[in-house]
């Protein structure tokens, strides 16, 4: 084992990762959720021991975040190298349900930081980024002049519109959203699904925010809850990542929510979307007022 004090730093295999050699976040995978294991390091590599004693290589250096569940532990060397990769660590609960705690990389700086700040501080700049927020849901409706308070109201009426929309598409019984925190298991196979969908993309977002050096923490239209920004940038991507998936597999698990088949078909949306191709141009887009505008959306 490399954690012994036999097996030095100067001793091991790794290229070096600087901010040039890094890749970006679009160039990512997703994410890699692990339970009931252990992350360690050996001589070239990190890598996971699960329970049953099976080891897998992990390629942090291509990984956009390490979701870390119940019953895992991680090296100090391990967090250490996984930091200089610019792979997140996030702390959470089972099928990444709960979101306790955040590694800040090392590499991310201030800059965007301060932008994010300057702006929201600015009671005109942050409305107009609400704005532009709501457009992207609200593509045809006239938002100049209206309240912040306004268009929270017009995007309640068209969340609650979609969720009726799929649930007649998909032949789904709905009876309105409902999750009572900590008892997960009391809500239906739809909800639950949203739960844990709407969870996996914030903690997706979490990671990335901070990778590029944004905090989760100042948002422009949430407030007074943990993750306001992650919340505001979820709400561009819900509609298709998170509501329809929730509809469309509801179905498909017969009765009986499946945490497996649930995590496949998240990724397998995030990478249809490519959502870490997106996060950096349109968050640009929402602050900047479209100057950095990226590519076309679907």
């Amino acid at each position: 084992m490399s954690d012994t004090p036999e097996a030095s730093s100067s001793s091991r295999l790794f290229i070096k990762v600087t901010r040039d050699n890094l890749p970006q976040v679009k160039d990512r995978y997703p994410f890699v959720y692990l339970e009931r294991g252990r992350l360690e390091i050996d001589d070239s590599s990190i890598k996971w021991i699960d329970a049953d004693g099976g080891v897998i290589r992990l390629p942090v250096a291509m990984l956009n975040c390490l979701l870390l569940g119940p019953g895992t532990s991680i090296t100090h060397e391990a967090v250490k190298v996984t930091a200089q990769a610019n792979c997140s660590i996030c702390w959470v609960g089972e099928d990444s349900l709960l979101f306790y705690a955040h590694g800040i990389s090392p590499t991310s700086d201030t800059r965007n930081m301060r932008t994010q700040i300057q702006i929201a501080t600015n009671k005109e700049q942050s409305l107009a980024v609400a704005r532009r927020m709501f457009a992207r849901r609200f593509p045809e409706a006239e938002l100049d002049g209206k309240t912040l308070q306004e268009m929270m109201g017009m995007e309640g009426y068209r969340v609650r519109a979609i969720y009726e929309q799929k649930a007649q598409h998909y032949g789904i019984g709905w009876k309105g959203r409902a999750f009572t925190p900590g008892k997960f298991e009391l809500g239906d196979i739809t909800n639950q699904i949203l739960t844990a969908s709407n969870a996996a993309l914030y903690g997706i977002l979490c990671s990335a925010l901070h990778s590029m050096g944004y905090s989760p923490h100042i948002g422009f239209i949430h407030s007074g809850s943990p993750l306001p920004f992650v919340y505001d940038m979820a709400d561009i991507y819900k509609e298709h990542l998170c509501i329809d998936l929730a509809f469309s597999l509801t179905l498909k698990m017969a009765g009986r929510y499946d945490k497996h088949k649930l995590a496949s078909a998240f990724r397998e949306r995030v990478l249809e979307m490519d959502v870490l191709g997106r996060i950096g141009s349109d968050i640009e887009e929402m602050l900047a007022g479209g100057k950095h505008a990226g590519r076309r959306r679907k």
